[in-house]
């Protein structure tokens, strides 16, 4: 799956079957479901789920938690628009 294939996914009411818990998370977050996204991460322990969980506290606006979660991902923090993290980080999961 690409970028795009993912993007256009978003106009569908389920995610695709076999996204990892990450993509999922951002499949979520993509359509307003802050809370179900942060289900998906909040326990894992890696680094993906992490800069995951750095991205929504980011869109939640808690800049202070984001930071926190950008350090455990081993990240730098964010600062630009959003959309282009959320592409950058699902181009990356996507491999």
């Amino acid at each position: 799956m690409d970028l795009e294939t993912f993007e256009n996914s978003l106009s569908s009411p389920k995610p695709p079957e076999k996204l990892s818990r990450t993509l999922q998370a951002l499949w979520k977050a993509s359509k307003g479901d802050w809370d179900g996204a942060h289900d998906l991460v909040q326990d894992d322990p890696g680094k993906d789920a992490a800069w995951v969980h750095a991205y929504l506290h980011r869109v939640e606006g808690d800049t202070f938690n984001a930071n926190y979660w950008y350090r455990r991902a081993g990240k730098p923090s964010a600062s630009g628009e959003l959309i282009t993290e959320w592409r950058a980080i699902v181009k990356a999961l996507l491999g």
